[in-house]
């Protein structure tokens, strides 16, 4: 497990703000971002190594609500189980990250939570497109695992529901951005996944958002 005692929550921001600056934009089939190095590099190894477990499947995908009782979360339990994750969430909580992301992307996220799921993906797995439209109001989903075939496992984004269009380079510590709105079509094309497939999908999410237990500062709202 790689040692991230020396970064701090400010080397963190550092990165991420830094990732936000260099961001690549597209404007097809709707408007999105590429960023690279979203955390130091050290916390990136560390997050992906996180002994976490992933759903069961038993046959049964298409939508990650389907196994609710199973998913983690940067809450605060686990927050307090990996300190890795406690100083991810101090950054993404920051003034100074919010304001970042609310000036790059144009997102509405003051007065929003921070929601961080930490994802792990097996063989079997598949998304249908969803827009994330709602109380969603960023999404930015982090790369983490490696290995063979790993490249091939991106976010797949379509044109429309029933159009596929391409799919974001899958690739450590990397991310595709968007803020939701009706035309943000995205999801997980069934194929093989070797080992697990590990990411970060961060979100702000609104005041109506239900699950207060999965965020990581249920009492506190982020502010630009």
């Amino acid at each position: 497990m790689p040692d991230t005692s020396a970064i701090t929550t400010a080397d963190i921001i550092a990165s991420v703000i830094a990732s936000i600056q260099a961001r690549q934009t597209f404007e097809a089939p709707y408007r999105h971002w590429l960023i690279d190095n979203v955390f130091p590099a050290a916390v990136a190894d560390e997050l992906a190594d996180l002994p976490v477990s992933a759903p069961a499947l038993a046959g049964v995908s298409g939508k990650r609500e389907l196994h609710n009782d199973q998913r983690s979360y940067f809450d605060v339990p686990s927050m307090a189980r990996f300190p890795v994750m406690r100083k991810v969430a101090e950054a993404l909580q920051s003034k100074e990250v919010a304001k970042a992301i609310h000036t790059g992307f144009g997102a509405p996220i003051d007065d929003t939570y921070l929601r961080l799921e930490y994802a792990v993906d097996t063989d079997g797995f598949w998304l249908q497109p969803h827009t994330d439209l709602g109380v969603k109001k960023f999404t930015c989903l982090i790369y983490l695992s490696s290995g063979v075939g790993h490249d091939e496992l991106g976010t797949d984004i379509y044109e429309r529901e029933d159009k596929h269009f391409g799919r974001s380079p899958f690739k450590r510590n990397s991310a595709m951005i968007f803020v939701p709105g009706d035309n943000t079509w995205h999801g997980f094309e069934k194929r093989t996944i070797q080992g697990e497939r590990k990411s970060v999908i961060l979100n702000y999410v609104t005041q109506a958002w239900l699950a207060r237990e999965q965020l990581s500062y249920p009492n506190e709202t982020v502010r630009v």
